[in-house]
């Protein structure tokens, strides 16, 4: 009952940071985004841009991963999870959505540049 509670838990937070909900971005991904480059831009402020992709990134690697261990919990008996292939398949999802989004910001069919500072 735990384990299935705790997989639900994890599912639905995974569900709002991952790339499979199109409104998410807005709301979670790129704030966290956003708040990441923030905080790498004290720094340096060349780190804004690169911190921000990598911050982009990293939320959407961490839905996916929170989704399939929830999914995990919610549906196998036991506990078998194969790691290695879970971090390899939310990895290589994570890129290619975060590659497609870049591709959209530098055709400029996404403006972004009302979140970058002057």
């Amino acid at each position: 009952m735990w384990q299935k509670l705790k997989g639900a838990s994890l599912l639905v937070v995974g569900y709002l940071l991952s790339p499979l909900s199109w409104w998410n971005d807005l709301f979670f991904n790129l704030p966290i985004a956003y708040g990441f480059g923030y905080i790498c831009s004290l720094f340096s402020p060349n780190l804004f841009v690169p911190c921000s992709i990598l911050g982009y990134w990293i939320s959407n690697l961490a839905g996916i991963l929170m989704m399939q261990f929830g999914a995990v919990d919610i549906l196998q008996k036991q506990s078998k999870r194969n790691l290695k292939k879970d971090l390899l398949l939310g990895l290589a999802s994570s890129s290619v959505y975060t590659l497609v989004i870049l591709i959209l910001l530098q055709s400029k069919l996404i403006d972004v540049t009302f979140l970058l500072p002057n």
